[in-house]
């Protein structure tokens, strides 16, 4: 998650690697852009206030660079921020934005760029709701709204390192991100949510591609492949952090997942435990904690914890494998 401290890192010490660079000529800008879209994202330019109803637009989806069409922000970060423009509280990806020291105008800002193409996109401002606490205050000719097929799904299910081993060989799995969710504090570091203090577990967001795998049956993988009928451990991981939960994001989620708890609640030999909350805020994990098997296979915990789970996945699955 980006917070304002971020922010302002960035302006000093330079920003994140972007996937690709895009390079182009003004001439080549001209010819592609309208006019005013030119005006507003390479001549960093402002569009009058309440000029477009992207400000009221609050369907799923995905915004991305009018220019390069790098996706930028997911419609689930928007809200209503009452000032003309449209306000989003964090990138899709940390590394989609640009953010540049600016002094014009006689104020002190922030600029936001797309970090792929440096189209001009608006600026972000320390004052939107927790807990990020940001505003993202965006030219809507700088975005172009484009459909997602793709949903996402969050789950724990014991230390996330397996839980994404797991779900990502599953066909359909377009990314797995592990992080921490339905905790007390902002922003939990992986030391604190360990101390069992912060109340936050151990949870993977999946992003899958429902055509290819509906939500249904990844939910019945994952009950399948980890015990759900222990209280706040998973073998020797022991404490609230590894507690079984399927954190919903809609109400069809949330029916379909109390609806598979009840149809497999005689397959195992004692009651389920594991709960079904609404999903509140999610927080990646630091960088060394993603991909974690795939990248330290050879790592004991890996060999003697997650790779049985995984044969375990095989056996089960297999017409399910990418």
């Amino acid at each position: 998650m980006i917070r304002w401290i971020d922010a302002i890192r960035f302006t000093k010490n330079g920003n994140l690697t972007p996937p690709k660079k895009i390079v182009k000529t003004n001439a080549e800008w001209r010819q592609q852009l309208s006019e005013e879209t030119y005006f507003v994202t390479r001549e960093k330019g402002t569009e009058r206030a309440h000029s477009s109803d992207l400000c009221s637009l609050f369907e799923p989806g995905i915004y991305a660079c009018t220019c390069c069409e790098t996706q930028l922000f997911d419609a689930n970060q928007k809200f209503e921020s009452g000032t003309g423009w449209p306000s989003f509280t964090q990138p899709l990806e940390e590394n989609a934005l640009g953010y540049v020291a600016d002094h014009s105008h006689g104020m002190s800002r922030i600029e936001v760029i797309c970090n792929v193409c440096d189209a001009h996109l608006g600026h972000v401002f320390p004052d939107g709701p927790e807990p990020s606490g940001m505003r993202y205050c965006i030219n809507a000719l700088s975005l172009k709204k484009v459909e997602s097929a793709l949903e996402k799904a969050v789950f724990g299910g014991g230390c996330f390192w397996c839980t994404e081993a797991v779900l990502q060989r599953l066909q359909g799995v377009e990314k797995i991100v592990s992080g921490y969710s339905d905790g007390n504090i902002h922003n939990p570091t992986y030391k604190e949510i360990c101390s069992g203090l912060t109340g936050h577990a151990e949870v993977v967001e999946v992003t899958f591609n429902p055509k290819a795998i509906d939500y249904k049956t990844l939910l019945l993988v994952f009950m399948t492949t980890h015990d759900p009928t222990t209280l706040n451990r998973q073998g020797a991981d022991v404490g609230t952090q590894y507690r079984s939960t399927i954190l919903f994001n809609s109400e069809e989620q949330k029916e379909i997942a109390t609806e598979l708890l009840h149809e497999l609640k005689n397959s195992f030999d004692t009651p389920i435990l594991t709960e079904i909350k609404p999903l509140s805020v999610f927080y990646k994990a630091e960088a060394e904690h993603q991909n974690y098997y795939n990248n330290n296979s050879e790592a004991g915990y890996c060999s003697y914890v997650i790779s049985p789970k995984i044969q375990k996945l095989k056996k089960l699955y297999t017409h399910l494998l990418k």
